[in-house]
């Protein structure tokens, strides 16, 4: 009867549990969040002050006591108190409008592929804790395929590559089911990485990550483009101590972030010579997919499908695939039950 009267009052939520981005699918109304997965704590009393948004601005702005932290590393959760807080704050600002009480929704949340069950156990009992009554957990790569409206259930291979802030899911699936799964470590934030180290080896450029990934959207690139881009960063120059601003063209940041581009192909290729032979026919006929926030890089698409000898095209909205998965399933959990990862409440 309880469990009745919370399930008529909650709002039902698929979320996408990423490093860099939180997305949270209301049942019936679509995306509603779309916040950074970043929170702001004051060190001296625990407390935190900033979620989201408002937290990354905070970043690399904040007084010592003050810490701004991501709670989820590689797409898995590293404070699980922090990230705990960070899905109540969600949840409630979901159901910010309901007056009788705080409802207990039902979840469906994304994890990578390839995480350990010790991993997954935190994912749901973070998402218990903060308010969820019932969790249902899926791997992200068959999310973002259901989410990109590939037919999974066929017996046909179709490949998706989810490339996230912290992490690349590669998988292979066919009849609702991960054939093969590759996941790499290798994806936005260590993008910015690389082009943080970049400046500071070639150009005594001290810069933040957030001017990274700046420069990474406004010019990077995996394959050379038609025409020359270029931008400018501003940080101190490490010899002097003074701020300075140095102008960098799109063939320096190509190459600030080769070696990590080369790895992710490389997992892809790997991928694709683990895969069955009849599945491999299907992948050249269908082609690859990718998703997420790191297939918006200029030219990996041009580049994998020169590497792979498969046709690569982009998802329709890469950016909410996955959170759109999550929310299909949600609003079907009966047709898509074969779908989800065994939970550790189930008998």
């Amino acid at each position: 009867m309880i469990d009745r009267i919370f399930g008529y009052f909650s709002k039902d939520l698929g979320i996408d549990l990423g490093t860099a981005n939180t997305l949270v699918y209301v049942h019936g109304r679509g995306i509603v969040i779309n916040e950074p997965s970043v929170v702001a704590i004051n060190q001296k009393t625990g407390q935190i002050l900033r979620i989201g948004e408002e937290a990354k601005g905070m970043l690399g702005r904040t007084p010592p006591h003050i810490s701004v932290t991501r709670p989820l590393v590689n797409g898995v959760i590293s404070d699980f108190e922090v990230t705990e807080q960070m899905l109540k704050f969600f949840i409630d600002k979901v159901h910010k409008d309901t007056f009788v009480f705080v409802p207990r929704p039902k979840v469906v949340v994304g994890i990578p592929s390839q995480i350990t069950e010790v991993e997954r156990r935190a994912v749901e009992d973070a998402a218990r804790n903060a308010g969820a009554r019932e969790v249902h957990l899926v791997e992200e790569p068959v999310a973002a395929a259901i989410g990109a409206r590939i037919p999974i259930r066929h017996a046909v291979g179709n490949m998706i590559i989810d490339i996230g802030g912290g992490t690349t899911d590669i998988a292979v699936i066919s009849l609702g089911g991960i054939v093969v799964s590759k996941n790499v470590k290798v994806a936005g934030d260590k993008l910015n990485q690389d082009i943080v180290r970049f400046m500071r080896d070639e150009h005594k450029l001290l810069i933040g990550e957030m001017a990274a990934e700046k420069v990474k959207i406004s010019i990077g690139s995996a394959y050379p483009p038609s025409g020359k881009m270029e931008d400018v960063l501003r940080g101190r120059d490490l010899l002097s101590g003074l701020p300075k601003e140095v102008t960098v063209t799109d063939e320096e940041i190509r190459e600030a972030i080769a070696h990590s581009i080369s790895g992710l192909v490389n997992t892809v290729k790997a991928a694709v010579e683990l895969t069955p032979p009849e599945l491999v026919s299907d992948l050249i006929r269908n082609g690859i997919v990718l998703t997420g926030g790191g297939s918006l890089l200029r030219g990996l698409d041009m580049l994998i499908e020169e590497e792979t000898k498969i046709p690569v095209r982009i998802a329709e909205d890469p950016l909410t695939s996955v959170v759109i998965g999550t929310g299909i399933i949600l609003e079907n959990l009966g047709e898509f039950a074969d779908v989800l990862v065994k939970s550790q409440y189930e008998d």
